[in-house]
């Protein structure tokens, strides 16, 4: 673990498109590699790409800068609710060397109309398009992606994630709202993931990972550019791609490496490239991960500093089979992901077992921190409720404190103005070599961490950092695939299959609106 300062806006939590008539597209463009390469890929994407396509809206609403290209990698992700009819027209905007694409739900009972039979499903001839309509049965995260020669098709990019919310409101639950109890913003899609209570949560994210072989894509490129290619009438297409062997260079997660992942939502930048993979969340916050393998490959994704609780694998709820509100799913040390397979789980963190006091408290101290005026120079104090924590006030600098490792001490001799008598020695943080996401102490928030200056000098140096540490001086854990070839880019490290999550003090506002 390390306190850190990241250099980045904070970013939203599971942008996608809302409605129940989605009319897509699936067309050729590029995508971009952290290396500078630019890929020759395939996706799906809106037929009226823009940022208000007809038929359906962005989710959460309040992004700006929110969009739907004609092309993107993954695909739209549709946000609907259970019950719901949803039709979804795709039109094949591919190159003619490819022939035929569809689409595939699994998990659905789909009907076809228009369109022409295929080996899985009615698939769109190159021109032309296939409408599939089915009932939204199944709560949860569920993926979708091309059921024409996936072996190829799925490797270009055409796959995407559906997120079907419930209807109800489950007991316990807080409703969707402009605010959270803390008064920040409140950025969830549902008040739950599942129409159980087990299922409520204060924040949430979707990850979708997948790998890609360039040399399949730069196969595909030359092929498609072809006399033949272009004058292709074929239905299985008029190319010859090896997809055998397989080596794939990139590892993605919502279709960018790191550390474009931790770039905006609908940046600029990647224009078929436009959700990003940038976790933040406050002590305790519930936080809902979605989570689908896509490609070939297994993932084994590692979410430092705490386990995940699955809550459901394919939409289906493991729940116990004697207590109908309790989750049964599995600790997960790694969310290995299989191919085609998508899960959720609640991750959370509170600091409970560090075994010293995260906010640097001392016996006697006040609150210092300016961002809370209310309780400037007012005694600490750290009540501890039924399970031990601090939540008395949600409004508090140190809301969701373990009160047990309240005032105990992480440094051996005095330093600062924070409590001594731990048992580690620090040297002192102005000596240290930083980078800029290392805010120089190992406190969280502003308060602490300015508290916790050497004898030489504040922390950090000053302009070594973009947010200095009276802001944000949030924890930072990195979130990186276990395989290790899966965290380069084209064999460099760091790269690929790689993000940064962020715990932020209560003084952060966590702004998901880019």
């Amino acid at each position: 673990m390390l306190a850190a300062l990241l250099c980045m806006p904070v970013q939203a939590a599971s942008p996608g498109i809302t409605g129940t008539s989605f009319d897509l597209s699936a067309e050729a463009a590029r995508i971009s590699q952290p290396d500078g390469s630019s890929v020759y890929s395939w996706g799906y994407g809106c037929r009226a790409g823009g940022a208000a396509p007809s038929g359906f809206s962005p989710s959460p609403a309040v992004i700006p800068g929110a969009n739907c290209p004609s092309m993107q990698i993954p695909g739209p992700t549709l946000i609907v609710h259970q019950g719901d009819t949803v039709t979804v027209t795709l039109r094949n905007n591919l190159p003619a060397a490819a022939g035929n694409t569809s689409i595939l739900f699994p998990g659905f009972q789909v009907t076809t109309s228009n369109g022409v039979p295929g080996l899985l499903t009615r698939e769109a001839a190159h021109g032309a398009s296939v409408t599939y309509t089915f009932v939204a049965a199944t709560e949860g995260t569920h993926g979708y992606y091309s059921g024409t020669q996936s072996d190829l098709q799925i490797e270009m990019g055409l796959y995407g994630a559906i997120i079907v919310l419930p209807k109800g409101i489950p007991a316990g639950c807080r409703a969707v709202g402009s605010t959270l109890p803390d008064g920040q913003t409140d950025f969830r899609n549902a008040a739950a993931a599942y129409s159980n209570s087990a299922a409520c949560y204060d924040r949430e994210y979707l990850f979708q990972f997948s790998e890609m072989d360039p040399r399949i894509h730069t196969q595909a490129e030359q092929q498609v550019g072809t006399p033949a290619g272009k004058a292709c009438t074929r239905p299985n297409g008029c190319m010859t791609v090896e997809t055998e062997p397989y080596h794939p260079a990139y590892f993605m997660i919502n279709g960018r490496s790191m550390p474009d992942d931790m770039d905006p939502n609908y940046a600029a930048q990647y224009p078929h490239q436009p959700y990003n993979g940038n976790p933040h969340m406050h002590p305790g916050e519930l936080v809902l991960l979605r989570i689908i393998g896509n490609g070939r490959w297994q993932h084994p994704f590692h979410e430092h500093g705490n386990h995940v609780r699955i809550l459901a694998r394919d939409g289906n709820l493991l729940l116990s089979q004697t207590d109908n509100a309790s989750p049964a799913g599995p600790l997960l040390f790694t969310t290995t992901t299989t191919p085609g397979v998508a899960m959720d789980g609640i991750f959370y963190w509170t600091g409970r077992g560090l075994n010293w006091d995260v906010y640097g408290h001392v016996e006697g101290g006040v609150y210092t921190d300016p961002a809370f005026p209310a309780y400037l120079g007012k005694p600490v104090v750290c009540t501890p409720d039924a399970n031990g924590y601090y939540t008395a006030d949600p409004a508090a600098p140190n809301y969701y404190e373990w009160c047990q490792d309240h005032n105990k001490g992480l440094e051996a001799h005095p330093f600062g103005q924070v409590a001594s008598g731990g048992p580690v020695t620090l040297p002192d943080a102005n000596i240290l070599t930083k980078g800029v996401w290392y805010g120089g102490s190992p406190y969280l928030g502003p308060d602490a961490t300015v508290r916790a200056v050497g004898p030489t000098g504040t922390i950090p140096p000053s302009g070594t950092v973009a947010n200095p540490p009276t802001t944000e001086a949030g924890f930072a854990f990195m979130w990186h695939s276990h395989n290790e070839r899966e965290i380069t880019t084209n064999n460099i490290f760091p790269g690929g299959m790689m993000m940064m999550m962020l715990v932020d003090p209560q003084a952060f506002n966590i702004n998901e609106a880019n």
